[in-house]
């Protein structure tokens, strides 16, 4: 991959505020629970980009908000040169037939009423009747296109008419996989399509995604807890923290050199093959909880459970530093200026003329 291509998908200040309301008859917002706040990042064709992060750091509202199933409260989704957070209804209806999801649940994701040929042919035939399709397909086609759908996932074409609970949890994410293949989409969203399976049919539904993306030219935007699953699939990885992207670098060179300090933290967490180099390993624990999201904040969101924090840190939001080639971090340990001997005092003085 290589950034003189033109990004796919440009994500522009993403913010998405949940509305917090109180009042049982005239309901008035008292506050924002801040899920997404204020994210940039691009991607570019035929990569892999992980997120990952907590649970509750805005992961799959992320992904959530940029197939517009939640609509952002404010910031750009550029997809193919289209903005979607303010395309038309009839733009978004062609945009999406490029803009896939598999969800984290392989069984809540399918309708328990339809059967796998419904499922599969859905979008298919909605396309289909729209006449949004490049070419018009008859029943013939789609049975078809079915069946070569079912038989390319790994899944017996003759199961077609039955229906999902009739399947094991690694049969149906295979069932959504060959949904969201349907339509031939240009980048494809994973929203923890893994997390919810056992360890060896973790391993077969990724080597499928590596696999389809290789025949497919498929990008794909992949979301996961476990930090061996994203280094293993992914081609540059995004750190996520409290709703804000901390770190992003290509997969190989954040695993081998973490900067931020919760992505050391986060990487430190993670259990390494070699009992050797496992027992003589530091194991950083960060101290207190995760803050709510629900405050606006005007310094590092991590300052509260940074083991490196500064006053400076406090009262001044850091941007994304450029660090090497394809290597960002927003952390102020990494500006140019020394902040270390700034007291608290003359950093809120300093936050305060900034926001006059």
């Amino acid at each position: 991959m290589s950034t003189s291509k033109k990004p796919l998908l440009e994500v522009k200040d993403l913010k998405q505020h949940f509305p917090i309301t109180s009042g049982s008859i005239l309901q008035k917002q008292v506050g924002a629970i801040r899920a997404v706040d204020g994210i940039s990042f691009d991607v570019y064709p035929g990569e892999t980009l992980g997120i990952v992060g907590e649970s509750g750091c805005g992961k799959s509202t992320t992904v959530r908000s940029i197939a517009q199933l939640y609509k952002p409260t404010s910031g750009s989704v550029v997809f193919n040169g289209v903005d979607l957070v303010g395309a038309d209804q009839k733009t978004m209806l062609k945009s999406r037939r490029d803009i896939q999801m598999i969800f984290q649940d392989p069984y809540a994701s399918l309708d328990p009423r339809m059967t796998v040929r419904s499922i599969i042919a859905e979008p298919l035939v909605i396309y289909n009747n729209r006449n949004l399709l490049e070419k018009p397909l008859s029943s013939l086609d789609i049975e078809r296109k079915v069946e070569n759908l079912m038989e390319r996932v790994g899944l017996n074409k003759a199961f077609k008419n039955r229906y999902p609970h009739e399947f094991s949890g690694g049969q149906r994410q295979r069932i959504g996989i060959a949904r969201a293949l349907a339509l031939n989409p240009k980048i494809i969203l994973a929203d923890e399509p893994v997390s919810a399976l056992d360890v060896s049919i973790q391993s077969q539904i990724l080597n499928l995604l590596g696999d389809l993306q290789k025949e497919f030219g498929l990008t794909y935007i992949f979301i996961a807890h476990d930090l061996a699953v994203i280094q293993h699939i992914s081609t540059r990885v995004a750190v996520m923290y409290l709703g804000k992207i901390v770190e992003i670098s290509d997969a190989v060179r954040l695993y081998d050199n973490p900067l931020h300090p919760y992505t050391t933290a986060l990487l430190s967490a993670a259990p390494i093959p070699d009992p050797k180099v496992e027992r003589e390993r530091k194991r950083i624990i960060l101290t207190g909880d995760v803050p709510s999201p629900d405050k606006e904040r005007n310094g590092c969101y991590f300052y509260d459970r940074c083991p490196k924090k500064m006053p400076w840190c406090s009262c001044h939001l850091p941007p994304m530093f450029d660090i090497e080639d394809k290597h960002q971090v927003a952390c102020w340990l990494y500006d140019t200026e020394d902040h270390s001997k700034t007291s608290m005092e003359e950093a809120q003085a300093d936050a305060q003329k900034a926001s006059k």
